[in-house]
């Protein structure tokens, strides 16, 4: 499960182990530019190239999507910035339970924007958190990190290109370790 730019780093890593993906949760496409196009998001587009089923349900709490998951039986969910909170139908599914990435050294800039909020504060360092996670917003602890420097880059806020791709790349082995049960939880929580 993940929407944005930051979530592919993750998918690739766990199509190139060799793990075979269940499905693909995304949000739904959104009108982007002057011109309001229909756009699908990056994981998205992602997931059709490769040939996985995609679903974009507008809502997680009605039961359909929980019915559905349950038919796919996934070992493990995989989240990242999905922009949704799991709810705990869902979260209770996958037999190793859910890991989330989160762009941040948790639990400094919870919710949404952590790397641009990083960066607008003036830290000189920002990373990406992986956890088990919990009803609500709370993961049952930080399981690992990876920390990179910050950089302002054409004068808008943002990690440089590299240094996304070199904390993706670190979340998304995090990711294939988990996915393989070597995580060590003795709790259930979501994830990716």
């Amino acid at each position: 499960m993940g929407t944005p730019d930051f979530a592919v780093p993750s998918l690739q890593a766990l199509l190139d182990a060799g793990h075979e993906i269940a499905a693909v949760y995304t949000q739904p496409d959104k009108p982007v530019g002057r011109r309001q196009l229909l756009t699908p998001p990056p994981v998205k587009e992602l997931a059709l190239r490769c040939g996985l089923p995609v679903y974009q349900p507008t809502k997680l709490r009605d039961g359909t999507e929980a019915a559905r998951l349950r038919e796919l039986a996934p070992d493990l969910i995989a989240v990242v910035a999905y922009g949704r909170i799991l709810p705990k139908e869902i979260l209770e599914i996958p037999r190793l339970g859910c890991v989330n990435v989160h762009g941040s050294l948790l639990p400094k800039y919870r919710g949404a924007a952590p790397i641009q909020w990083a960066v607008i504060n003036g830290e000189t360092e920002t990373g990406i958190t992986t956890m088990v996670m919990g009803e609500g917003l709370e993961g049952s602890w930080t399981n690992w990190t990876a920390t990179d420097s910050v950089r302002s880059r054409n004068s808008s806020f943002r990690v440089s290109p590299e240094s996304a791709r070199w904390m993706n790349r670190r979340q998304g082995n995090r990711l294939v370790s988990s996915s393989e049960g070597s995580m060590g939880c003795s709790t259930r929580g979501t994830g990716l």
